[in-house]
Order: C-alpha cells, then sequence, then structure tokens
C-alpha cells in the first residue's frame, strides 16, 4: 500500500513537472548587447550589408540608431533585419527616442521609428528602396505637448483587414498612452501568421487587425515587384527602422508560437499555436 502511494506521488509529481515544463515561455533573446551579429542592415541607396555612417551600432548594451556620421540624412531610411524569419510568435523590446533628429529629416519622422513584420528580405529589396513590403509597428515618442499614439499601424506594400474589411489608409493610430521625453516604453506583437497581428504598449493591447497581405503602396525604389497584389503574408522578416532620430533599443526577444503541439514529445509546449510535427523529439525506448 505505502509502495503503492510513493509511486502515484512520484507520477505525480513528475506530471506536475512536464506540465510546468510544457507551460514554461522559452523566450529567445534576439541581441546579445555587445555585437549585430544576427542582424543585417539594408540602407537605401546603399547594399545590402552596409552598414553607412555606423547607423546601427551597440553602445552601452544597447542597440541604437545613430546619425553622427551624416551630414544630412538626404532619405536614406534604413532598417536592420534579424536573420531567421517567423511566421507565428510574440515579439517584445523596449525602445526609447534621444537627442535631435538628423539633419534635413523629413517632418513625420520625428520622435519615429517602427519594428517591420512579414517583411521582405534585405537581399529583395532594390538598391535606391526605401522601405520594405511588410507590415510596420510604428513606435512614436511624444513632442512634449500633443497626443501622440505609439504602436500604430503603417503599411508599406500592405494591406490588412479590419473589422471583416480590407483596410488600405497608410496609417492607422492606435488607442495607446502618449509616451513623452526619453522613458523608456514596452512594445510587443503578437503575429499569428496571416490570421491576426496585435499590438501592445505597455503591456495594453492598442490595436489588432486580420489578414496581412500584399497590395497598396507606400514604397518606392523596388526592382522586383514583391508578391502579388492580395497574397496573404504568413511569415517574413523582422526588422528595426531608421528613420532620421536616433532611438535605442534593448530587451529584444522573442517566443516562437510554432513547433511541435504532440504532449508525449519532450519538447511539446501548450503554448504553440502552428503545428511542426518534424520539430518534435521523443524519449528512446
Amino acid at each position: 500500500m505505502i509502495q503503492r502511494l510513493l509511486n502515484i506521488i512520484i507520477f505525480l509529481s513528475f506530471f506536475v513537472s512536464a506540465s510546468a515544463q510544457a507551460n514554461n515561455e522559452e523566450w529567445e533573446s534576439m541581441f546579445n548587447g555587445k555585437d549585430l551579429s544576427k542582424w543585417k542592415p539594408k540602407i537605401r541607396n546603399h547594399p545590402a550589408g552596409e552598414n553607412f555612417g555606423n547607423t546601427f551600432r551597440v553602445e552601452d548594451g544597447k542597440l541604437v540608431v545613430r546619425y553622427d556620421a551624416y551630414e544630412k540624412f538626404d532619405e536614406r531610411f534604413g532598417h536592420l533585419f534579424y536573420y531567421k524569419p517567423y511566421g507565428y510568435y510574440r515579439i517584445r523590446l523596449e525602445y526609447r527616442f534621444v537627442g535631435d533628429q538628423a539633419k534635413e529629416g523629413p517632418g513625420w519622422a520625428i520622435r519615429n521609428s517602427g519594428i517591420m513584420v512579414h517583411g521582405q528580405t534585405p537581399e529583395s529589396m532594390g538598391l535606391k528602396q526605401d522601405f520594405p513590403v511588410s507590415i510596420e509597428v510604428q513606435l512614436l515618442g511624444g513632442d512634449g505637448k500633443n497626443k501622440r499614439t505609439t504602436c500604430n499601424l503603417c503599411t508599406p506594400g500592405t494591406h490588412v483587414e479590419m473589422n471583416g474589411k480590407l483596410f488600405t489608409p497608410h496609417c492607422i493610430n492606435s488607442k495607446s498612452e502618449t509616451y513623452h521625453g526619453d522613458q523608456w516604453v514596452k512594445a510587443e506583437v503578437l503575429v499569428l501568421g496571416d490570421s491576426l497581428i496585435r499590438h501592445f504598449a505597455n503591456g495594453m493591447e492598442v490595436l489588432s487587425y486580420n489578414k496581412p497581405q500584399v497590395g497598396g503602396g507606400n514604397v518606392s525604389g523596388q526592382d522586383l515587384v514583391f508578391g502579388q497584389s492580395g497574397q496573404l503574408l504568413e511569415r517574413g522578416t523582422i526588422s528595426l527602422q531608421s528613420e532620421s532620430h536616433p532611438v535605442e533599443f534593448k530587451n529584444i526577444e522573442i517566443l516562437n508560437l510554432e513547433g511541435c503541439m504532440d504532449p508525449k514529445a519532450i519538447n511539446y509546449k501548450s503554448y504553440y499555436v502552428k503545428s511542426k510535427p518534424e520539430d518534435c523529439r521523443y524519449k528512446k525506448k
């Protein structure tokens, strides 16, 4: 009887431990705080991989965007691409705007940056292309007095659906608070393939939409047209934006939501939403 109780306790302990492991979210750091390994820049009028003016750099453990080597901005819009594409995931980071805008930067780009998701690769962009075809989670800082939301949506070369209808304007504001000064702001994005995307600012959901797809304008300089109009975007690159105002990023992390969904596998995760059977691993018998 005692042995049977011990066996039940051992089984329950194992079951609880396995369940806890399956529920434990395995966030991965996308930035090592030391260098830009796993990231590739693409700056307008420069080939992919060329970090003109050391625009993207590491300072004090932060990934930062700087313009001290620019005589003027000259519409050199830039993006720093993570090496690996994703389709189903959560990405979170902290950002803040500092200093003054680069000389001759456009007025709309003051205290303006972004997280680009479902994007094309840097290698597929034209030399003179300004923005990757992508979905932009627009990051804005307040001007010190007026309301200016963040984690908005902009759509370079794309469209989305909202409330069951195709949404074609280039940008739409979120319902976030306004964050003035150089305070750190937490931004998070939930991306579920071609079905749903949600934006969060300091932990509050501020915007959601469906069916990200190719379409629309607001991208110039493409050598090759990316995708076909109406083509749903299920996965793509992730990049951080350089739009003429110095910005800093830290605590850049990603939670992959695509993987083994078989509870019998040792690498099963209860929070996965997209099954990838080839990833499953099992105990050897």
